[in-house]
C-alpha cells in the first residue's frame, strides 16, 4: 500500500528567473513548497562544500567563499552558506563577510544600484576590494587577489569564466582550493575538471555541475562529483512524505545537505569524490530522508516521532521497483 501524500508539496524550478527567491520567499509560510534550483542545488552545493572542507582539514565557519553569478540559484546557495556558518558558530555578520558575489558587472557592492533585495543582502562594503579600474566594481581576479577564497563556485553560465590565470591566483594562496564550476551544459561550464587539477598540481577538490570524464593526476584518475540536485530532492520528498510535514525549512535543508556530505567518498578515499557515488542514489535518498524527517520533527512542523518511528515511517512511504524473475501462466 502506498503512502498518502502531504496535502501539497510544490517542487518548481526558475534557474534563470530573478523572481524566483521573492515567489519562494511569500509562499513558503503557506504552503508545503520546495524551489529545486534554489534550495536544491543549495544543498548540494553545500554538501560539496562541507567535504571539501573537512578533507582540506577546515571547518565551514573557516572557508572564505566566492561566488560568480547572482542569479537566484546563486544568491540561494550563498544565503544557505551564511546560514551553515551561523550554525557552526559565526555571528551573521561576520558569516556573511566571508561571501563574495561577482555578477557580469563586477563585486556586488552596496553603493551598485542594480542589485534586486535579495542580491543586496549579500553585498559587501565598496571598499571591500579595491578595483584595478577606477569608477568600476572590482572584478573576479581583483576579488581573489584581495580575500584569498578557500573556495570558488560558478552559476553564471559564463563559459571559461575560471580561467588559468583566476586558478592560479587562488591556488597560491590555499594547499587543496575547492573549485565547482557548475554551469550546465558542459558547454557553459566555467571551467573543465581536468584543467583544474593540472592548473593547481592536481591540488584542487572539484565538483562540476555536467558530467565530465575522470581527473588524470599523476598516475591516478580521479573521478569528477557532478554536483546535481538528484541528491537531494527524492530524499525531501520522501522524508516529507512519511511524517506528513506541513512545510520544508531552512533547519531541512541543511540537514539534507549534512547528510549528503557525510556520506561522500572523499572521506575515506583520497581519490574519492565530493558527493556520494550516483550508483547508490537510493541508499543517499533513505539517508537524507531520515535527516529530513528529523529535522522536520525538531522544527514541530510534523508530528512528533521517535527515530525508530522516522524509519519506520520512511520504510512504508518508500517504494522500490521490483521485477519478478519469471510470469506465471506464460505461452511459450
Amino acid at each position: 500500500m502506498r503512502a498518502e501524500l502531504p496535502d501539497v508539496l510544490l517542487q518548481w524550478e526558475d534557474f534563470a528567473t530573478p523572481h524566483a527567491l521573492p515567489i519562494l520567499e511569500r509562499y513558503r509560510d503557506q504552503m508545503l513548497t520546495f524551489n529545486d534550483d534554489i534550495q536544491g542545488t543549495a544543498a548540494v552545493v553545500l554538501a560539496a562544500l562541507s567535504a571539501g572542507a573537512g578533507v582540506a582539514g577546515s571547518r565551514l565557519r573557516e572557508q572564505t567563499v566566492v561566488m560568480l553569478g547572482a542569479g537566484s540559484a546563486g544568491v540561494g546557495v550563498c544565503e544557505q552558506i551564511v546560514r551553515s556558518m551561523v550554525a557552526d558558530g559565526l555571528s551573521e555578520q561576520d558569516a556573511r563577510a566571508r561571501i563574495y558575489v561577482v555578477d557580469i558587472n563586477g563585486l556586488l557592492t552596496t553603493d551598485r544600484s542594480d542589485p534586486d533585495p535579495a542580491q543586496r543582502r549579500l553585498a559587501q562594503p565598496p571598499t571591500a576590494v579595491p578595483s584595478r579600474k577606477p569608477g568600476r566594481p572590482a572584478g573576479l581576479a581583483d576579488v581573489i587577489d584581495a580575500v584569498h577564497p578557500t573556495a570558488l563556485v560558478g552559476l553564471s553560465t559564463a563559459a571559461g569564466a575560471f580561467t588559468e590565470d583566476v586558478v592560479r591566483r587562488m591556488a597560491a594562496h590555499v594547499k587543496r582550493p575547492i573549485i565547482m564550476p557548475l554551469s550546465n551544459p558542459t558547454s557553459r561550464s566555467e571551467a573543465r575538471p581536468q584543467d583544474l587539477a593540472d592548473w593547481t598540481e592536481g591540488r584542487a577538490l572539484v565538483a562540476a555541475g555536467s558530467p565530465f570524464p575522470p581527473m588524470k593526476i599523476g598516475d591516478a584518475s580521479i573521478p569528477v562529483a557532478q554536483c546535481n540536485n538528484v541528491y537531494i530532492f527524492p530524499g525531501i520528498g520522501l522524508g516529507v512524505t512519511a511524517v506528513h510535514a506541513t512545510r520544508v525549512t531552512d533547519a531541512m535543508i541543511t540537514a539534507a545537505a549534512t547528510a549528503v556530505g557525510d556520506s561522500a567518498p572523499i572521506h575515506h578515499d583520497p581519490h574519492g569524490t565530493l558527493l556520494p557515488d550516483g550508483a547508490h542514489l537510493a541508499d543517499t535518498a533513505a539517508v537524507v530522508a531520515a535527516a529530513i524527517a528529523q529535522a522536520a520533527v525538531a522544527d514541530a512542523v510534523a508530528p512528533a516521532l521517535t527515530d525508530d518511528q522516522i524509519n519506520q515511517a520512511i520504510r512504508r512511504a518508500r517504494w522500490l521497483p521490483g521485477y519478478r524473475s519469471s510470469i506465471s501462466g506464460s505461452r511459450s
